[in-house]
């Protein structure tokens, strides 16, 4: 068992974001997880993420505040709880267009290598 507390996450850069300080919880060299990683992403207001693209699925968890998350099938808005399962290769934008800081779970595998 590895207990992350908050307190000793550490933050980690994250290309082409912008106004957002990530943490990483589980995976890398916060933990030995295996197949996947965890990072809290807290989004100052007018903060996001680019349009880009991985060839990782992912998974987004807002845990506070809103988010924005746009894909070239539309955008949606996401609050407290609410989830959004983006496929490898599907580019997507994140933008917090609230006065607010808005924060998310990432759920990701890591790379092949």
């Amino acid at each position: 068992m590895k207990v992350m507390k908050i307190g000793d996450a550490k933050p980690y850069p994250a290309n082409k974001h912008f106004n957002m300080v990530p943490l990483r919880l589980h995976g890398w060299d916060a933990t030995d997880a295996k197949n996947f990683w965890v990072g809290l992403s807290h989004f100052l207001p007018g903060g996001g993420a680019e349009m880009d693209a991985t060839p990782l699925e992912k998974v987004y968890v807002v845990t506070s505040g809103e988010v924005t998350v746009i894909t070239k099938s539309g955008e949606v808005k996401l609050g407290p709880l609410d989830s959004i399962y983006l496929e490898p290769g599907e580019a997507r934008a994140v933008e917090n267009r609230t006065n607010l800081t808005a924060s998310m779970l990432v759920v990701m595998p890591y790379p092949p290598k």
